[in-house]
C-alpha cells in the first residue's frame, strides 16, 4: 500500500496486500535455497568437527557451486554447474598459489584481470547463470590476500575441490526427487517443486561480441580503480571494493541501471549491522554454522525478488565466513572495511555504468 492511498482505502487494500504476500511467499524457490544453505553447511560441519575451521573459505567458495543452474533443465545444468564448478576450482587454486608463493600487488592485479576477463567470456558463452563473474573474483581475491593456514596448500584446494564436487552432486539431486512425478501437477497442487524453465543457450562466437568485451572492459577498469584506491587508503579488505564493483555492473548487453549500486549500499550497510548483533554475543562455532546456512538459504530467496533484502543475508554470510576462518581479526574492523568499501566500489562501478553508457554497439550476431 502506498503512502498516497486514503484512508478510505487503507482497510479494503490490506487484505489483497496481504493475499499477494502470500502467493509471492509460494512462489519462492525453496528448493534452490535449500540445496545452497545445504552446500555450504556440510563442510562446515565436517571442518568443525577436525578442528580446522580456519580452512573455511576454501570449503565455502566451492560450495558456491550450488549457486549456479538455478531453474535449468537437467540436460544443461550438469554443463554449467560443471563448468562453474571448475572455473571455481581453478580460481582457488590459483589464488592460494600467489598467496603461498609471496605474490605481490602486481601479480594479484594481472591474476584479477584475467580471471574477469576469461569468468565474463565463459559466462556470455555458457549462459552461465549468476550471469556476472562476481563469485570467481571473490574466491581469487580473498584466496590471494588471505595466507594459506599452517601452509596447507595441497589441503586447502583438496577441500575446495570436495566441497564443489559435494555441491554439484547437491545441485542436480533434483533429477531424483522428479524422476517419475509430475511436476506440473505438484507445483499447482502444493508448490513443493518448481517447474524448470531455463535452458543454457550456448554461444560459441561469443568472444566475437563487442558487448562481451565493453564489460570486460568495465569490471576490469572499475575493479582496478576500486582495488587501487582502497589500496592507498590503507583499508584491510581491498576485495570488498573489487566485488562491489563487479555486483553493481550489469552482464553484458543487459540493461543499465544505478539502483542496483544504491541497493548494494543500503543494504550491505544494514547487513554489516545484522553482523555487528550477530558476533556481539560471541556465539559458538555451530552457532555461527547455522546462520552461515540460515544466511545463505535467506540470500537465494530473495536475490531473485529484491536485491536490497538479499543483501541483509548476503552480507553477513560474507563476512561470517571470513570471520570462522581468521576469527582473531578484529570485528570492528571487518565490518567498518566492508561498509566503506562496498560504498566506494558501488560509486566506481556506478561511474564505469554511466560512462558505457556513452558506447554505441551493434547488435550481435548469431551465436554471440
Amino acid at each position: 500500500m502506498g503512502a498516497h492511498d486514503g484512508d478510505s482505502g487503507g482497510e479494503s487494500a490490506r487484505p489483497e496486500s496481504l493475499r499477494q504476500w502470500a502467493r509471492n511467499l509460494h512462489a519462492l524457490d525453496f528448493e534452490v535455497a535449500t540445496r545452497a544453505g545445504l552446500s555450504v553447511a556440510m563442510p562446515l560441519v565436517v571442518l568443525a568437527g577436525l578442528g580446522r575451521l580456519d580452512l573455511a573459505i576454501y570449503a565455502s567458495f566451492g560450495a558456491f557451486t550450488a549457486l549456479f543452474g538455478r531453474s535449468e533443465v537437467y540436460s544443461t545444468r550438469l554443463r554449467t554447474a560443471s563448468s562453474a564448478a571448475a572455473l571455481l576450482i581453478a580460481c582457488i587454486v590459483a589464488g592460494v598459489l600467489l598467496s603461498s608463493g609471496g605474490g605481490g600487488l602486481t601479480s594479484q592485479a594481472i591474476g584479477l584481470v584475467i580471471v574477469l576477463a576469461v569468468g565474463v567470456v565463459v559466462i556470455r558463452t555458457l549462459s552461465l547463470h549468476p550471469p556476472t563473474p562476481l563469485f570467481f573474483v571473490f574466491a581469487f581475491l580473498v584466496c590471494a590476500l588471505v595466507p594459506v593456514p599452517g601452509g596447507d596448500v595441497a589441503l586447502a584446494i583438496a577441500i575446495a575441490v570436495a566441497s564443489a564436487l559435494l555441491a554439484l552432486l547437491i545441485t542436480m539431486s533434483g533429477w531424483l526427487l522428479r524422476l517419475g512425478v509430475d511436476v506440473d501437477r505438484i507445483t499447482a497442487s502444493f508448490k513443493l517443486l518448481k517447474p524448470l524453465p531455463r535452458r543454457a543457450v550456448l554461444r560459441p562466437r561469443a568472444w566475437r561480441d563487442p558487448g562481451v568485451w565493453l564489460n570486460v572492459a568495465q569490471v576490469v577498469v572499475g575493479g582496478l580503480i576500486a582495488g587501487a584506491i582502497a589500496t592507498v587508503m590503507g583499508l584491510g579488505h581491498s576485495y570488498w571494493a573489487v566485488v562491489s564493483v563487479v555486483a553493481v555492473i550489469p552482464p553484458t548487453r543487459a540493461p543499465y541501471s544505478v539502483s542496483r549500486a544504491v541497493h548494494r549500499t543500503l543494504g550491505t550497510f544494514a547487513g554489516v549491522l545484522v553482523t555487528a548483533l550477530i558476533l556481539w554475543w560471541q556465539p559458538a562455532a555451530w552457532v555461527l554454522i547455522v546462520i552461515v546456512a540460515i544466511c545463505q538459504f535467506g540470500a537465494e530467496i530473495f536475490v531473485g525478488r529484491h536485491y536490497g533484502t538479499a543483501l541483509m543475508f548476503i552480507t553477513p554470510l560474507a563476512l561470517l565466513m571470513v570471520h570462522l576462518s581468521s576469527p582473531d581479526q578484529t570485528v570492528a574492523g571487518l565490518l567498518i572495511d566492508r561498509a566503506v568499501e562496498t560504498a566506494l566500489g558501488a560509486l566506481v562501478g556506478m561511474a564505469t555504468v554511466l560512462a558505457a553508457r556513452l558506447v554505441r554497439l551493434p547488435e550481435p550476431g548469431r551465436g554471440q
